[in-house]
């Protein structure tokens, strides 16, 4: 945990150091000059260490990146007042490394979000600024789909088995349940379930699956999260900010992640009647359903190291 004292660069505290800048100064921020800079300067800092090398934002990041979480959350987790955390939160939002969304089940909530993507990237770019040699991380083959560093997942040890949960589990679940079975080749065991689970799954969610990951989900029914209860998983993700209220608990050793993701189902707005209202939402509603399925499969993607480590940890 990080205490209050720690955050020296607090609001109304003089004195920022380097390191607490933030996303305030340094215009060229993000764009260091190396060591091979002229004599008698000082390159800039990049943008992604000033932010994170404050200790009270480092404890934010590293809150964030096990899932989203909201302010008193997050002032358990660092120990810190909540002007404290809100001020160092409007930093990291800034910077671009995290965002906030309304929670759907209570609009009063907000969860914060760290974009792993955006600090892969950042902290990729950071590497030049001390050393001009190229980054492989920097390649644009290993950007979109990080699978060839994550192919090995579970080769040595049985996958862990884990859960995802939504409301109607017929869009956001599934999806989710269908891409960690895809990344992983079927070495994680992956299970989806609903608290108030719909007839049948949205015929959106088995589309984009099989037009763009190639994953067919059709025969596939919603079920009811009382059928699993007895089930043992290793992580149970929360994908509804609804469902995470009303989600059980499955033992101490089950690690509890929340994602909180849009329902794509709700895209669709109301516009003007007649053919060309309906084409819109039509549209809008299949727009939503690929940004789903893309948010959740990056996710998606950044948890199975997570999971290859626990897996090696408890095989």
């Amino acid at each position: 945990m990080v205490s209050p004292s720690q955050a020296t660069d607090g609001p109304g505290e003089p004195g920022h150091s380097a390191a607490g800048h933030g996303a305030e100064g340094h215009g060229a921020a993000g764009h260091g000059h190396g060591a091979a800079d002229r004599a008698g300067t000082v390159p800039d800092v990049p943008q992604f260490v000033r932010l994170a090398a404050h200790p009270l934002r480092w404890g934010l990041l590293t809150a964030l990146a096990g899932g989203d979480l909201r302010v008193r959350e997050l002032m358990a987790r660092v120990d810190a007042s909540q002007n404290l955390v809100s001020y160092h939160l409007r930093l990291l939002r800034q910077g671009g490394l995290v965002t906030a969304t309304r929670s759907t089940f209570d609009g009063r909530d907000t969860y914060y979000r760290l974009d792993l993507d955006r600090c892969a990237h950042s902290l990729a770019a950071a590497g030049p600024a001390l050393h001009p040699a190229p980054s492989p991380a920097l390649d644009p083959a290993l950007s979109p789909a990080l699978d060839p560093a994550l192919s090995t997942y579970g080769r040595q040890s049985p996958g862990h088995g884990v859960l995802f949960v939504c409301t109607g589990n017929s869009a956001r679940s599934p999806i989710a349940e269908a891409l960690l079975r895809h990344r992983s080749a079927g070495r994680v065991t992956a299970t989806s379930a609903g608290t108030r689970p719909k007839t049948a799954l949205h015929p959106r969610a088995v589309e984009v699956l099989r037009e763009r990951y190639g994953i067919d989900i059709a025969d596939q029914r919603p079920r009811h999260l009382d059928t699993v209860r007895d089930h043992r998983f290793d992580h149970v993700i929360t994908l509804c900010d609804r469902a995470r209220e009303a989600c059980p608990e499955f033992g101490d050793r089950t690690r509890r992640i929340h994602w909180s993701t849009p329902d794509p189902a709700t895209a669709a707005t109301a516009g003007p009647s007649g053919p060309a209202g309906a084409g819109r939402e039509i549209e809008a509603e299949a727009d939503a359903f690929i940004r789903a399925a893309a948010d959740i499969d990056t996710r998606v993607r950044y948890l199975l190291p997570v999971l290859s480590l626990a897996s090696e940890a408890h095989p």
